[in-house]
């Protein structure tokens, strides 16, 4: 059997790698090197104690120094950007040049920087990228296919069902685990629909249906965060600085703010992903790859060992995810996806090592480095200043406004470094400037609209885990080849991010904000902590 996959990512000026390669150093060269330190910077890195830890590291010499430092991260960024987006190297030696970088260039402590590259997170995504061969190679995949969509037909219902449930799902449970689990689930419902559709025994491949699959997955995962806080760190990392200022908050009344959101806004995603690849698809009938699937899983009869104990694995990490604390971690449990395999004889260890994405895993490790650089040399908090003193220039300082131009900003940075350290960065500087606006609503308001937000890391490959992984596990059955090139996330996740943006805006801020309201006194209390100095 042959077969045309049509996996090319394009000719012209992105092809040229050389070119890219060369932009990218110019831009970190200039920033870094060459353009004077604005005064701003300095400022930030004195006045909020960067430079002196920085000194205390020996990393700098004087606060000129350590406002050097900054601008270097500074400048590591776009390049990064330019070098994830174009493929200018490798995307996992991207990720590898991060904590090159910070070494060669002593931006942290070494000790740091090894942190940075095989933390928690980084852990926690080996392992959930395992869990995602294991899962395919005892067949669970076809199971969970048939048990989720094996009732739909045709095109347009298998993909609105597809949308709304993964976006409900990953309000509650580990939307990374599901994105691993149903990445291949989607490579085998669009590998029996082409198949189905093509003729002379060649596999004639449709790569925007593989695309549309892919990111309708990928993207109705992200915005299920909004819907609880069982969604992710970011939103329990908010949930304790409420706590700080005497106004916690708990599961339940988060779920009434964000919870209605998650619906719409997997709607928004079946929709835009409609428009933007409905005339491109060729196969306009998944039935036949759900049906294929469905046969498979027939054929496959009973659950065996093998897939009884896969199962197994997954609830097991499941419960240690919600149950473990902070002792265990994300990145514990999901170790077990490594060991459990070999140990009880499921997936032989060499196959689990080949189907391991590295250049994701590394890729994402980079990006945790690049976040770690650019909140220790305080280059993130001079940018959220500077876009914070242009919201009070365009008077948006208060009350709707304000919400929007935070949200904007976290949206944006969550892109760029992790929800979390996204949040945890934001917490501490735009609660108290919301309290200070003697809106009622605050602290509570600001604190939604900034987290909400860090779920829509649609736009580049780093933001978050669930691009990765989709990038990582996202290929062709009869090829290897991969579906989606990191450029299609700029492509294709921008406009969905301002969607996204918007949803929030309008349903959240407008709607939901007014119809449930915030509690007496919340502001009242947050004040007084604050003014008693009990942070």
């Amino acid at each position: 059997m042959t077969h045309a996959t049509g996996t090319n990512p394009g000719g012209g000026i992105l092809s040229n790698k050389l070119l890219w390669l060369f932009l990218g150093a110019g831009v970190f060269f200039l920033i870094g090197f060459v353009l004077p330190v604005p005064q701003t910077v300095l400022d930030t890195v004195e006045g909020y104690g960067f430079a002196q830890k920085m000194i205390q590291w020996e990393i700098a010499h004087d606060s000129f120094g350590a406002a050097r430092k900054a601008m270097m991260v500074l400048g590591i960024v776009p390049m990064a950007v330019i070098f994830f987006a174009t493929e200018a190297i490798p995307i996992g030696l991207t990720g590898i040049l991060m904590p090159t970088l910070a070494y060669f260039l002593r931006l942290l402590p070494k000790n740091m920087i090894g942190k940075t590259f095989a933390g928690d997170a980084p852990l926690f995504l080996l392992g959930v990228l395992a869990m995602g061969v294991v899962v395919v190679d005892v067949g669970l995949h076809k199971r969970l296919a048939t048990w989720l969509l094996g009732w739909t037909r045709g095109f347009f219902v298998p993909v609105f069902v597809l949308s709304i449930s993964m976006s409900l799902v990953g309000s509650f449970i580990s939307a990374h685990a599901m994105c691993a689990f149903m990445t291949p689930v989607m490579a085998a419902v669009y590998f029996g629909a082409v198949a189905a559709n093509s003729k002379g025994g060649r596999v004639d491949h449709d790569p925007p249906l593989a695309k549309f699959l892919l990111f309708t997955l990928c993207y109705a995962l992200n915005v299920g965060g909004v819907g609880s806080p069982a969604a992710g760190g970011r939103n329990v990392i908010m949930m304790g600085f409420w706590s700080e200022y005497k106004v916690p908050m708990d599961f339940f009344t988060w779920m009434k703010y964000g919870l209605p959101m998650v619906p719409a806004l997997g709607v928004v995603v079946a929709l835009y992903m409609l428009v933007v690849f409905g005339r491109k698809i060729k196969t306009r009938d998944l039935t036949p790859g759900l049906a294929a699937i469905k046969e498979e899983t027939r054929r496959m009869g009973t659950m065996k060992y093998p897939e009884y104990v896969t199962f197994g694995m997954l609830l097991l990490i499941l419960l240690l995810w919600i149950g473990g604390g902070e002792g265990l971690g994300l990145g514990g449990p999901s170790l077990l996806a490594l060991l459990v395999p070999v140990i009880f004889k499921t997936t032989d260890w060499r196959k689990i090592l080949a189907g391991i994405s590295w250049d994701a895993w590394f890729m994402y490790c980079g990006a945790l480095t690049l976040g770690a650089l650019l909140k220790e040399s305080g280059a993130a908090l001079w940018l959220a200043q500077s876009f914070l003193k242009i919201l009070e220039v365009v008077g948006m300082n208060q009350g709707l406004g304000f919400w929007i131009g935070l949200s904007g900003l976290s949206g944006l940075m969550t892109n760029f470094m992790s929800d979390a350290g996204t949040t945890a960065l934001l917490g501490p500087i735009v609660i108290p400037m919301g309290i200070m606006t003697g809106v009622a609503s605050e602290p509570w308001s600001v604190g939604l609209a900034v987290a909400f937000a860090t779920s829509f890391a649609h736009f580049l490959i780093v933001g978050t885990p669930n691009n990765a992984i989709v990038y990582g596990l996202g290929l062709y059955p009869d090829t290897g080849e991969k579906m989606i090139h990191p450029m299609d996330f700029v492509k294709y996740g921008f406009i969905l991010w301002i969607l996204s943006l918007l949803v929030v805006w309008v349903l959240g801020f407008m709607v939901i904000y007014q119809v449930v309201g915030f509690p007496e006194g919340i502001l009242e209390t947050a004040k007084s902590v604050m003014a008693n100095g009990m942070r």
